[in-house]
């Protein structure tokens, strides 16, 4: 596989071709333009993202995919990871804050998540997932439109500034309905919380219950005026 440098404008075009069409040809894109060390799959074990194990898995059985572990995750988001291993022989690669809960705490005072909800994620999401796109040239998320505004103008294909790669996100277009007919389809494990009102999952002490008329990220950082952790700004 080439090194090949894509330019933003050929990123664009890109795009532009990918715009409209399944999300298995985006991903079907990035496979082929990009070495097998050198693509992953980000997992966070969340409806879109089990969708696209299945999908990528169909393309590549040994694609990459990797998970941020905070050690505050729900067990059920983790018995996702293991029903996903069972079923498709994953190999999914963790990466975890360097600095345990307990160091935390005695650095910075218990619960620093209730306090300062950014320098949690900071610590336990932003550092881990530098480390795991520090070696990747292309990058693969589950983020939709739908999802929130900050996402509302999310492209198939684009340069990632941030990280200094290409994001590749194949499900952009698709509706909620479109997630959840894919996984009832190919009889995808997914998180049961998601069938007793958590829309969206992150980290237990900051997931609550959405009731229904509520943004779907409401019940995230309940409390803060944060719907991000930054992964995706």
């Amino acid at each position: 596989m080439s090194e090949k440098i894509w330019t933003e404008e050929e990123l664009k075009k890109v795009n532009d071709s990918l715009e409209g069409k399944s999300p298995e040809e985006a991903l079907k894109w990035g496979l082929d333009n990009f070495g097998q060390e050198e693509i992953s799959l980000a997992c966070s074990f969340g409806p879109e993202d089990v969708a696209l194990v299945d999908m990528i898995v169909k393309l590549r059985p040994e694609a990459r995919i990797f998970y941020l572990d905070t050690d505050l995750l729900f067990k059920e988001s983790l018995d996702v990871r293991d029903k996903l291993i069972s079923k498709y022989g994953i190999k999914p690669e963790r990466f975890g804050a360097k600095t345990n809960l307990e160091e935390m705490a005695a650095e910075f005072g218990p619960e620093l998540w209730k306090k300062e909800p950014d320098k949690c994620c900071n610590i336990r999401k932003m550092v881990p997932l530098a480390e795991a796109l520090s070696n990747l040239r292309a990058w693969v998320t589950g983020i939709r439109r739908e999802q929130s505004p900050t996402r509302a103008n999310a492209p198939v294909v684009s340069w990632d500034a941030k990280f200094k790669l290409v994001k590749i996100n194949p499900l952009v277009a698709w509706k909620d309905k479109d997630v959840w007919d894919y996984i009832h389809k190919h009889n995808i494990p997914y998180n049961v919380l998601h069938d007793k009102n958590y829309p969206s999952i992150g980290c237990e002490p900051c997931t609550k219950p959405v009731m229904p008329g509520e943004d779907p990220r409401a019940g995230r950082w309940a409390g803060f005026q944060k719907t991000e952790c930054g992964l995706h700004k």
